[in-house]
């Protein structure tokens, strides 16, 4: 039987805010959307299962670490990246050109042969491709795949910024040829050009011309301010394409969020839910709590009262605060739990204020809180 065509379609819009729906074989992924981090084919500190029950509907995994360990062949006799974590939802895989440029000091970028990494593991040395990245992520079985991009430093210099964008985009004709017909799963590809609007407008356009599934933004959250990535987002925003979704790459706080929605941006992944629950930091509709503070050794209300989801309001700030001023495994996964359960009631609240038409009034209420 043939597995369901993947889709894009947009249910609402206001503005530039719209919802949509994305279809896929294993479950639609309703928009905008955040992906919670799972790079080693696992959420920190979480079961898949109590992932599910915060409402989220697609997962993200890296493709350069799951190469490095455990290997794509071992997952693939495994079954696949679903099976091999038991996870039924819809995975992402990026393609590990983030890490051509966070772990630069490990490899170099070869036009033909792409990224040549030594493993920041064991030194082992490695050949990633665009040919390889996407077959790969082929072998891990993931629902929506990334075309190979460079990811560059965040630099001023027009030129360097320009010869990667161009970089890019020959690997991107190389992904599109690579990805073959699999009409169930969808192929990104990614808009780079640094801050420079005619970069950026170029690289979109020429990424158009083949016709990906979806549209994503890369290039951000690289140490740019807030204020700049919005400049970026408000440069292509109309023109990206309408019948496609856009996902902004590793975003991120909660007002980046709704600064970017009010742009067009219908998909999010970010560490920083999963990495603040580890280290004691809880995002809440009152604004963020660092749950380790002394003031919080007396206080038995619950980290947030507005949250009903998931019984995590039986966990007084004073016992929290206890765990993880002791190191016990517990506080790490009660506050990242809670933390991802915070980031869907954020994005279901504001697919709701976008079908309502309210978008503008929520995003002015919580723009400058959360």
């Amino acid at each position: 039987m043939a597995l369901k065509k993947f889709a894009f379609k947009v249910l609402k819009e206001d503005n530039f805010a719209r919802c949509g729906l994305i279809q896929t074989h294993r479950g639609d992924i309703h928009t905008p959307a955040f992906m919670p981090v799972g790079t080693q084919a696992t959420i920190k500190a979480c079961r898949i299962e109590d992932i599910k029950k915060t409402g989220s509907e697609i997962i993200l995994s890296n493709t350069y670490h799951l190469m490095i360990r455990p290997g794509v062949d071992r997952i693939k006799n495994a079954g696949g990246l679903h099976k091999f974590m038991n996870c039924d939802l819809p995975i992402l895989t990026d393609s590990g050109g983030f890490q051509v440029m966070s772990l630069s000091k490990l490899n170099k970028i070869d036009r033909e042969k792409g990224a040549i990494f030594n493993s920041h593991v064991d030194g082992k040395k490695f050949y990633l491709s665009p040919e390889e990245s996407i077959r790969i992520q082929l072998g891990l079985n993931s629902d929506i795949v990334m075309i190979m991009d460079e990811c560059p430093k965040n630099t001023s210099n027009y030129d360097i910024i320009k010869k990667s964008m161009e970089l890019s985009l020959y690997w991107a004709v190389r992904s599109k040829k690579a990805f073959g017909k699999n009409s169930h799963k969808g192929l990104f590809g990614i808009i780079q050009g640094g801050l420079f609007k005619d970069l950026r407008l170029k690289s979109l356009n020429e990424l158009m011309k083949l016709d990906f599934d979806g549209y994503a933004i890369g290039g951000l959250a690289v140490g740019e301010s807030q204020n700049e990535m919005f400049q970026v987002l408000d440069d292509i925003k109309s023109n990206l394409p309408t019948n496609k979704p856009h996902y902004l790459m590793g975003v991120g706080t909660p007002s980046d969020i709704l600064g970017a929605v009010k742009r067009g941006i219908d998909m999010f992944d970010c560490v920083l839910p999963t990495r603040s629950g580890r280290t004691g930091l809880a995002f809440t509709w009152g604004g963020r709590i660092n749950i380790k503070n002394k003031k919080y050794q007396n206080d038995n209300s619950p980290l947030d009262p507005e949250c009903d989801n998931l019984n995590l309001n039986k966990y007084s700030k004073n016992y929290l605060n206890h765990l993880f001023n002791t190191n016990e495994i517990l506080a790490s996964m009660l506050l990242t739990l809670h933390n991802i359960n915070f980031y869907q009631e954020l994005m279901g609240a504001i697919r709701k204020n976008i079908h309502n038409s309210t978008f503008n009034e929520f995003h002015d209420k919580y723009i400058n809180k959360l």
